[in-house]
């Protein structure tokens, strides 16, 4: 409460005069200080009659029946320790549609966003994988409280929670939700697991598309540093789940047209005793009383199973590069998928195998992940990928004279440097108008020791790469199959033969001509999405300065 104005005082010079002052001493008339005193005194009773209606309000709250609490309608459930079944039929949000109308559905779902709206009302966005679906909930005073309400409006989120509800069809569309024509209004809601920390950030941030930001700077942005730091909250994102899913389906394609084609799945061994594809770019990792190395490839163990007479073998396995390369498609471990088979009489029998699989694996990505393939283009926006049904094959010399048409200085065996890979790609795309081709015949010195040479050209090999989007994914080759030949090549590239003795011991004892290949998995995802690195499409990156999470 404030202090009164001064009561009125006399003067020394005028003892009968009386002076008047206001809160802060100063002088004032006797008609101004009664004013004062009046609307103190206004002040103090509506501040009484607030108060009272306060504690009133507060009374009655406190007094009110939570008739959700009594009917169990909310709260937070304990630790699951799976102590009993109840048999609840759970729903995935992608089957609720308006046509359930009327239903009423359970679902566990995350809290992606909560929205109260005075205290009577909250709406959500609840999530399932790469689906979201609205909820909301109002006041009733029947089955419905306030307090509950507020607890929703409370929920914090990413938090997981099992909700009761039925099935409404909006008035609007939903467009925020990617289920657009059906929402649920809850009538149950239990915290299942709550989030105890604070979020790195949003997912909402997280997701935004980059044209956002061309709209307004301002907006949070979200860098691959801290989703890399924060990799689980990161991997929530229905872009996320999207990516990985298509990888996923990557790898299932792969083994869907090779197992049909009578290939068979291999496991090869990852710890090695020697560098399979010689150089320094291994992990040397102490192996008892010796050492041992981390597998760059597959590669000679699939050329011993052809030579053990598989035929046709496949591995979808990790792949181990101690190389120092901090760019955009480099890592330290990658995802390998690998093929090798023995051929008749020319190794593009084989080549004519991986370009099948690829046509194939980009048209099913297509037809049959359509959805995903729409939600990561939401974000990361890109142009539709190009193939023709029968896959452009360019000698390595056509590809180094469309690069000197277009006046690129490249040497007739020199390699690609990244940046010829993708200005020939683009050269490509604009004559052929397609986003994925292979180059054959490389030149020998850039290929390593086991590729087969070309007899009618010297300094070239039987050997391929395969390209999306002007980037090499593939790399492939015939294999030097006789044992001599390949001790020979082996200390060519200054390769000690005794450190690969059993590989070329298995050629001594007969094998077929064969060829094979090798694919990056996130390569492939991170090309054909456009997503520009290869992080993005890698689960948990690994790379030269990169160990966790």
């Amino acid at each position: 409460m404030s202090e009164p104005a001064q009561d009125p005082v006399q003067t020394p010079d005028n003892p009968t005069e009386e002076v008047f002052h206001d809160d802060e001493g100063k002088p004032i008339s006797k008609k101004a200080f009664k004013k004062l005193q009046k609307d103190k005194e206004k002040a103090e009773r509506k501040a009484a009659t607030a108060a009272k209606i306060a504690a009133e309000k507060a009374e009655r709250d406190a007094n009110q029946v939570d008739c959700s609490k009594e009917q169990k309608r909310y709260g937070k459930l304990p630790m699951n320790q799976s102590h009993s079944r109840t048999d609840t039929k759970f729903e995935d949000i992608n089957t609720i549609n308006a046509s359930r109308a009327g239903e009423t559905v359970t679902v566990r779902v995350r809290v992606q966003t909560s929205r109260p709206t005075g205290g009577k009302m909250c709406f959500f966005v609840f999530r399932q994988g790469v689906s979201t679906i609205q909820g909301i909930i109002a006041a009733d005073d029947k089955t419905i409280s306030k307090q509950m309400v507020k607890f929703c409006a409370d929920i914090t989120p990413e938090s997981i929670v099992l909700v009761e509800g039925k099935i409404v069809k909006p008035e609007e569309e939903v467009k925020s939700c990617t289920i657009s024509c059906a929402e649920l209004a809850i009538e149950k809601i239990h915290i299942v697991s709550d989030v105890s920390v604070r979020l790195a950030f949003s997912l909402d941030d997280a997701t935004r598309p980059e044209s956002a930001f061309e709209q307004d700077p301002e907006l949070p942005r979200v860098n691959l540093d801290t989703r890399l730091n924060n990799r689980v909250l990161d991997l929530r994102t229905t872009t996320n789940h999207a990516i990985f899913r298509l990888q996923s389906a990557v790898c299932m394609l792969f083994r869907e047209f090779l197992i049909e084609r009578g290939f068979m799945e291999i496991h090869t061994p990852k710890l090695i005793g020697a560098a399979s594809e010689g150089g320094s770019n291994v992990f040397k990792v102490s192996y008892f009383k010796t050492s041992a190395f981390l597998a760059q490839s597959p590669q000679l163990y699939k050329q011993m199973c052809i030579a053990a007479d598989f035929g046709k073998v496949f591995e979808i396995a990790p792949v181990f590069r101690a190389e120092d390369s901090n760019t955009h498609r480099h890592m330290t471990e990658f995802m390998g998928l690998d093929m090798e088979m023995a051929f008749n009489e020319h190794y593009h029998e084989v080549l004519e195998v991986l370009e099948e699989l690829f046509v194939y694996l980009l048209s099913n990505l297509k037809e049959r992940f359509a959805k995903e393939i729409e939600i990561i283009k939401k974000q990361y926006e890109f142009e539709e990928f190009e193939f023709l049904p029968k896959t452009l094959r360019l000698s390595f010399k056509e590809g180094v004279q469309m690069l000197r048409d277009a006046g690129v200085e490249v040497g007739e065996f020199e390699d690609l440097s990244t940046a010829n890979e993708r200005f020939l790609g683009k050269l490509v795309k604009e004559k052929y108008h397609t986003d994925f081709y292979v180059l054959d015949k490389f030149p020998l010195a850039v290929r390593p020791f086991y590729t087969m040479p070309d007899p009618e050209n010297p300094g070239y090999s039987n050997s391929y790469d395969f390209f999306l989007r002007g980037e090499e994914i593939l790399s492939g080759a015939q294999r030097i199959h006789d044992a001599d030949y390949l001790t020979e090549r082996a200390k060519a590239h200054e390769i000690d033969p005794s450190t690969i003795q059993p590989y070329i011991d298995a050629f001594k004892i007969g094998a077929p001509p064969h060829a094979g290949g090798g694919i990056g998995l996130e390569r492939v995802v991170m090309l054909f999405l456009g997503l520009g690195n290869i992080r993005r499409s890698s689960l948990f990156p690994r790379d030269p300065k990169r160990l966790e999470p």
